[in-house]
């Protein structure tokens, strides 16, 4: 028998803690599917998601982070059009000058009311769960 399990991977918000408004870093996919992105990527074998979220945040964007808390798991099989993927979100912080690499063509630095509109994956409900969680203290109800 042959079993087809979800891939994981992990997505990190990440809030430039030195910065007025602690505002959060995307990157612009070069790869597709292309549009804006939180930071992330896939967990390797062998690998805690814990570890792969720092290694992800500093292939993408070139910082150490912070890991604060696991935010939520994220599996609707419909959430990346490759494949089936689960993402575990983190919450995390940083300083610094963030710099693109790895997969991203580019990076920005937005605050909620400048998050641009064509997120990849299923990005814009991970985020409006994190502005909701952050400016109300109210965690996203499990759907």
């Amino acid at each position: 028998m042959n079993y087809r399990n979800p891939v994981p991977t992990v997505d990190i918000i990440i809030e430039l803690i030195d910065r007025p408004h602690r505002p959060i870093i995307l990157i612009e996919r070069d790869n597709p599917p292309l549009g804006w992105a939180i930071p992330g990527g896939f967990v390797d074998y062998g690998e805690s998601v814990e570890s792969a979220a720092q290694r992800e945040a500093k292939e993408e964007i070139g910082l150490q982070v912070e890991l604060i808390e696991q935010f939520q798991v994220y599996s609707d099989p419909q959430r990346d059009p490759r494949q089936h993927t689960l993402s575990v979100v983190f919450l995390a912080t940083a300083t610094g000058e963030p710099q693109a690499g790895d997969d991203a063509k580019n990076l920005g630095i937005f605050e909620s009311w400048r998050i641009p509109t064509n997120l990849c994956f299923d990005h814009d409900r991970i985020l409006r769960d994190y502005w909701h969680y952050r400016h109300y203290g109210i965690r996203p109800r499990l759907s």
